[in-house]
């Protein structure tokens, strides 16, 4: 038996099939119901559906790899994402990302400054700090030429700056590189893999990330999946719907993810073997 996602797109109806729920993904991990958030049908199924509906995702945030590095090491950490875009359009407007490397004081006079974001200006948080990686990673990327051969080359060549960790250096070269070599783990992905089984209980992202990538990027090759999109699907979905992750967190405690109600009705073809679940776009 299979399971069946129907994706209309205007008049066309285009049909998707997945493995049998009670299949394995990975050992131990079964596929689950496409319509069951957040399975790993789920995730599948909602990938797929983007491909067809959409284009092709631009990641980068910068221009030239100074400004990808300004604009992540800038966000992420408890930074709002709008003020972190703020942050960084406001230093690139100063020339901060130009070919000298302004000082540290000086981003740090930048950074102190009220920033504006959409009909208010707010205070960035961690100045000081930010700016104290921030001129190190600069003055870093104007003397050293770093390796782009791959994602993973890239982001342990940033690690070893001050200021950035994993989770940072993987945002940056999955950005700039477009990489699935690499994988941007935080609370959001590491909840969706609790849920759905894929992840451990008893790893961090703070103590175990390149184990969890580890599992992550395994996890993607078995779905047929790019991590890049894997990653940014799973990121924007939890952390969209917040207070359903916490209801499933509760739910879930002690009982298998079959058991978690799905969000839209299915329907069976009892002459194929096939469930299918529409969705409209």
């Amino acid at each position: 038996m299979t399971q069946r996602g129907a994706v209309f797109i205007g008049p066309t109806i285009i049909n998707l099939d997945f493995p049998a729920p009670e299949q394995d993904i990975l050992p131990g991990v079964r596929w689950g119901r496409i319509e069951a958030f957040p399975s790993p049908a789920y995730w599948a199924y909602q990938i797929l559906a983007r491909r067809l509906e959409v284009n092709a995702v631009n990641y980068k945030l910068g221009r030239t790899l100074k400004e990808e590095v300004g604009a992540c090491l800038l966000g992420g950490h408890g930074i709002p994402a709008a003020i972190g875009l703020a942050a960084f359009n406001k230093l690139k407007d100063c020339g901060a990302f130009d070919a000298q490397p302004p000082s540290e004081a000086t981003l740090y006079e930048w950074l102190s400054e009220p920033i504006k974001t959409g009909n208010k200006s707010v205070r960035y948080r961690f100045a000081r700090q930010k700016s104290r990686y921030l001129s190190v990673a600069l003055n870093r990327l104007d003397v050293e030429m770093p390796p782009t051969d791959s994602g993973r080359a890239l982001r342990d060549w940033l690690t070893s700056i001050p200021g950035i960790g994993h989770k940072t250096a993987s945002w940056i070269a999955r950005n700039w590189l477009c990489a699935d070599d690499v994988a941007i783990l935080d609370i959001h992905i590491l909840r969706a893999g609790l849920l759905a089984g894929f992840f451990p209980g008893d790893l961090t992202v703070e103590r175990d990330y390149l184990k969890l990538e580890q599992i992550f990027l395994e996890f993607s090759e078995a779905m047929g999946v790019k991590a890049s999109e894997l990653d940014a699907l799973i990121w924007y979905e939890m952390q969209a719907s917040s207070s359903t992750v916490f209801s499933l967190i509760e739910n879930m405690r002690g009982q298998p993810l079959a058991k978690l109600r799905p969000r839209s009705s299915r329907a069976k073809n009892r002459q194929s073997g096939t469930s299918q679940t529409t969705f409209q776009f």
